[in-house]
């Protein structure tokens, strides 16, 4: 039988809007187009002031970025999916948008929705779904009662589903393999126009990553008090009816309060800015993975392979990562209960930790050496990918109906695994690396800490097995020139797909000394080293104190 809570949560759920009715107003559509114009314009002026025809401009952006633009492709595909599809009624499928942004102004309107902050923590500890039977099964309490500690940060280090042990060490590590190797962001620090530039723009990214707690967390955590029926469902088959899925809802949550709470015109707005997000966390990845795939790998295979077809090589993959990460999206769907949160940390805390103890023990151990990374990443991803598979084979599943996978496996917390993976693959990439033959000094001038001073010249590990490259050779520095004797498709073709410009007439000695120096040069102007010193001290005393208040 059905159980009924308090009038006074009951009472704060309104009735659920029909999603096909969401937009269908002139003022969203009008904002949404105009949107689309603007995305439309400022991608052609980037297609016509950007060198794409060549891999540095492709890939690096020329080495000319600014600090203000440096803010995983199938959660990114299915958080946005989610938003979409109940915004406008479409298939999983055909809804392939990112949930990112907010504004200030849906914020203080979803608090004011729940009469305030005091409010808000009171009855979000009351907002309990009204269905938790359907006469063969009966949810446990635990299921659909919020947590005693939904407002800390630091939770028991057993029961805690974010343990703080976990928070600190697990997340540190996360973020070491994030921040320092992920190669969105070094793609990105190494596009930047120059130190400065690439610093203030890392302080910028920690600066907005402050703002999720207020500007999605909570308003997340708001949704289920006004929505408590659809966000908080418990029963398998409630879920299902609500959002399609069975192990939960909770993904829904931040998205249902924007289509549902915000006016004509302004969900419009919303939406316009969520696309936007999406469409730049998708091609800073798509570009960072063919840029690892297209240098990496494709040359290893194709020593000799032209710029242009290094070009086409790279979008080729692009379209290829495109397809596998639509494919995975219904294990992204089903993963961690249906949380998107823990599905990402989860899959960061089998892959990432063997990726973090090889740059940070080759930033300040110079005594690794290449078979002590080799045999580390292999061996920790091997690791991480038995726990992952594992879990996947089994399914992680929800309160209601828990997975079977053992305990031993699965039992231990994603965070509390990353902990351990991280330790396992420092202590074998130091046990190979003291058995093997270290790496001479001459190789690793600047490129770890006890060395970074050096003024020494730095001879490239691998220059001793390179063949030399005949003074006519494609590698060197060059400038373009316009096509000629083309017809208009084919013209249009090859600057849609950025081959338009040709090589032209090398550089001259001095003219390419001075280009590598440019793109070599990590010196800093006094003040604006200054400036972004004191912005990171800043940002660290706030987060330290953030943590601190909410802890």
């Amino acid at each position: 039988m059905d159980v009924t809570v308090s009038p006074s949560v009951s009472a704060g759920t309104p009735a659920p809007v029909q999603p096909s009715d969401l937009v269908n107003n002139a003022a969203d559509i009008s904002v949404i187009v105009i949107y689309f114009v603007v995305v439309m314009a400022v991608g052609l002026w980037a297609m016509f002031s950007t060198n794409r025809g060549t891999v540095g401009g492709f890939f690096l952006a020329g080495r000319s970025m600014v600090w203000w633009p440096f803010t995983k492709i199938s959660a990114d595909i299915f958080s946005g999916a989610i938003f979409i599809r109940l915004a406008l009624g479409l298939d999983l499928y055909l809804a392939i948008f990112f949930l990112l942004a907010i504004t200030g102004l849906y914020t203080i309107t979803a608090f004011n929705e729940v009469g305030g902050y005091d409010a808000f923590v009171e009855k979000y500890m009351k907002a309990i779904p009204s269905k938790i039977s359907d006469g063969n099964i009966t949810a446990k309490p635990e299921c659909y009662t919020p947590r005693a500690d939904s407002f800390h940060l630091f939770r028991d280090p057993i029961t805690g589903d974010l343990p703080w042990p976990g928070l600190i060490f697990g997340l540190a590590i996360l973020a070491l393999w994030y921040w320092c190797t992920d190669q969105v962001i070094v793609q990105r620090c190494l596009s930047g126009k120059n130190m400065s530039h690439v610093k203030a723009g890392c302080i910028l990214c920690g600066y907005i990553k402050l703002l999720p707690m207020f500007l999605i967390v909570m308003p997340g955590m708001i949704s289920r008090i006004l929505y408590t029926d659809k966000v908080a469902c418990v029963l398998p088959s409630e879920c299902e009816a609500q959002c399609g899925t069975s192990v939960g809802c909770t993904n829904i949550a931040f998205p249902t309060l924007v289509v549902e709470l915000m006016p004509n015109g302004l969900r419009g707005l919303m939406l316009s800015v969520m696309m936007a997000s999406l469409m730049s966390s998708l091609t800073s990845i798509f570009n960072s993975a063919s840029t690892l795939f297209t240098m990496d790998i494709y040359t290893k295979i194709r020593k000799k392979a032209s710029e242009k077809e290094l070009m086409i090589a790279g979008r080729l993959f692009i379209l290829a990562l495109i397809g596998i990460s639509i494919a995975w999206v219904p294990i992204v769907q089903s993963a961690q209960s249906g949380q998107l949160f823990d599905y990402i940390q989860s899959i960061t805390s089998y892959l990432g930790p063997p990726i973090a103890a090889v740059f940070l023990l080759a930033i300040f151990c110079k005594r690794v050496n290449e078979p002590g990374a080799f045999w580390g990443l292999v061996v920790g991803l091997l690791i991480g990918l038995s726990r992952m598979i594992t879990e996947f084979a089994y399914g992680t599943g929800s309160c209601m109906e828990p997975s079977d996978c053992p305990t031993i496996i699965c039992g231990v917390h994603y965070l509390y695994f990353a902990i351990i993976l991280f330790v396992v693959s420092i202590i074998i990439i130091l046990t190979v690396s003291l058995l093997t033959k270290p790496i001479p000094d001459v190789h690793l001038y600047r490129l770890c800490w006890s060395l970074r001073d050096s003024k020494e010249e730095r001879i490239d590990l691998d220059a001793g097995d390179e063949k030399e490259v005949p003074e006519d050779s494609e590698d060197k520095l060059e400038i373009e020139t316009p096509q000629k004797n083309k017809s208009c498709l084919r013209k249009t073709y090859d600057m849609f797909c950025g081959l338009e410009q040709q090589q032209g007439p090398k550089l001259t000695k001095e003219e390419e000394a001075a280009l590598k120096m440019k793109m070599t040069d990590t010196s800093e102007k006094p003040l604006w080293r200054t400036i972004v010193n004191i912005n990171g001290v800043i940002l660290l005393a706030v987060a330290v104190f953030c943590h601190a208040y909410f802890a």
